[in-house]
């Protein structure tokens, strides 16, 4: 089959899409043809060396997409050939052909595309959970959040507000607004128009918003001084560089929160899983939740697809497809 690889760590320049051997199946794994996969941060990562990644030269990165069951192992009772499935959490998704466990397979209904699932999944799951077990985003809830044009943003503003949120969200582009905006955000901030008082100013006496999700990294100390006294930062990324340390002292002296957000502390079983994609499926069917735009690239420009990304200049969610 063919892959999207890399035998070092660097730019986009070490990728090389070249033939690889088609995975050979356990008894509880399905084999899947890749129809969409999903293109993350993660990946980026990986691709540098300073995430984790599974085995070994060439590696194959990728953890998210959906396709159609080739064929199943042994001991697969419950999938068959031919079923429309996804995964959000399978390492080697770069390729053709992925080995997914049965445990992790997500069965696709017939009304979401491959495109959408690959695009959503990930994205879409982090939004839920943010909004669900990082911070009870309920009715009222006044929250800030950063990157509102990316792909997490706009599914993180569309569930707030369907959770009865006021959302403000930071961008850093008038482009990058306008997407926020279309998303839902009640207002939207650019980072170089002193965002911090901007988002003081909307709170209505606050001083501050309830939380603020923060995927930035170099931007956590900004970020807590955009928070009520009492209120939380959940941070969960680091895409523009690292966070500086923090005191605890600042936290005591202010009663403010600082949480941390991965999603594989909550994905942990084949029904959670299921069960919460299941969720975001709905929310898309019923028009709740509509899916961010999409930019598509075939496999084999998975570096023009990677420079891309890094770029910052993309809105939505990037696809490779096989």
């Amino acid at each position: 089959m063919k892959a999207l690889t890399f035998h070092t760590f660097g730019g986009p320049e070490v990728l090389q899409y070249q033939d690889v051997p088609t995975p050979e199946l356990n008894a509880n794994e399905i084999l899947v043809e890749m129809k969409a996969i999903g293109l993350n941060f993660a990946d980026i990562y990986r691709r540098k060396g300073n995430y984790h990644l599974l085995g070994n030269p060439p590696y194959i990165a990728g953890y998210e997409g959906a396709g159609v069951v080739k064929s199943v192992g042994s001991s697969v009772q419950n999938v068959k050939e031919g079923d429309r499935v996804a995964f959000a959490d399978v390492p080697y998704a770069n390729a053709e052909y992925v080995a997914v466990p049965e445990d992790h397979l997500i069965p696709l209904p017939e009304k979401i595309s491959f495109e959408t699932a690959a695009s959503i999944l990930l994205q879409g799951l982090t939004a839920q959970f943010l909004t669900r077990d990082s911070y009870a985003v309920g009715q009222g809830t006044l929250l800030a959040l950063h990157a509102a044009a990316g792909g997490v943003g706009q599914l993180l503003i569309q569930i707030s507000k369907a959770l009865g949120a006021e959302v403000i969200g930071l961008a850093s582009s008038e482009s990058k607004k306008e997407a926020a905006l279309a998303a839902g955000a009640d207002h939207v901030f650019l980072y170089n128009e002193d965002w911090v008082n901007k988002v003081k100013q909307a709170s209505s006496g606050l001083q501050g918003v309830d939380v603020i999700y923060d995927s930035v990294g170099s931007t956590l100390m900004d970020s807590f001084e955009a928070v009520r006294t009492g209120g939380t930062v959940v941070f969960y990324g680091m895409a523009g560089g690292d966070p500086s340390p923090v005191d605890p002292r600042m936290l005591m002296d202010t009663s403010k929160t600082l949480t941390g957000g991965d999603l594989w502390n909550v994905i942990t079983s084949h029904w959670e899983r299921v069960s919460r994609s299941q969720e975001l499926f709905d929310l898309i069917l019923s028009g709740a939740v509509k899916v961010p735009e999409m930019t598509s690239y075939p496999l084999e420009q998975g570096a023009e697809a990677h420079r891309f990304l890094e770029s910052r200049k993309s809105t939505g969610k990037i696809l490779l497809i096989p």
